[in-house]
């Protein structure tokens, strides 16, 4: 019981002391003169762009997309100009100034996949006792090496060149000719998938 009241009068005690924290301030700066009468532009957010108005495009700094050692140039501009025409977007006219600038980067990566498989694993009920048993599996781990096509294109605004909007998609792209030149196109597809955002 003692033990208890001087536990208790310590810490009544430590309650009365003095706190050794006091709080301070300093007086804010005065506001700049000009605060009241200009208007700070960067202070609110850009207004929503209408992607509406875009109807056209050219290729940004007249260059087209390169191709690469398994897709001609011709090919990956025939492929994105069809996936832009899905989007509503058409090639501007020569020496019409066009609404969107498009650009876009096509690669190769090798990656590496890896797959588990589970064999043997057993938990359950024998059916030749009442006992019931559990027996432990490996896993069988395959590793593969896959080549993935991946684009990106970036689309600015024809006017102040700003960016406007951007996507990138990857895809399988084993197999044939053809079948590359199908995984080029499904690519761009997915990679415009997002356009024009909601």
């Amino acid at each position: 019981m003692n033990r208890i009241a001087l536990l208790f009068c310590l810490t009544l005690a430590a309650c009365q002391s003095q706190n050794p924290y006091m709080a301070q301030s300093t007086a804010l700066p005065p506001a700049p003169a000009h605060i009241g009468s200009q208007l700070d532009r960067s202070a609110y957010p850009a207004p929503a762009r209408d992607y509406s108005r875009y109807r056209n495009w050219t290729w940004r700094d007249g260059q087209p997309p390169a191709g690469s050692a398994w897709a001609s140039s011709a090919l990956v501009q025939e492929a994105l100009s069809n996936a832009l025409d899905q989007r509503g977007l058409r090639p501007a006219q020569t020496g019409v100034a066009a609404d969107l600038e498009v650009s876009s980067a096509i690669h190769l990566e090798r990656r590496i996949r890896q797959v588990a498989d589970h064999y043997g694993g057993y938990y359950g009920h024998s059916r030749y006792s009442n006992d019931y048993g559990l027996r432990g599996s490996t896993p069988l781990v395959r590793t593969y090496e896959e080549e993935v096509l991946v684009v990106r294109i970036d689309l600015f605004d024809g006017q102040d060149g700003q960016p406007v909007w951007s996507g990138s998609a990857e895809m399988l792209s084993d197999g044939s000719q053809s079948e590359r030149s199908k995984a080029l196109r499904a690519a761009l597809q997915r990679a415009l998938a997002n356009y024009p955002p909601t």
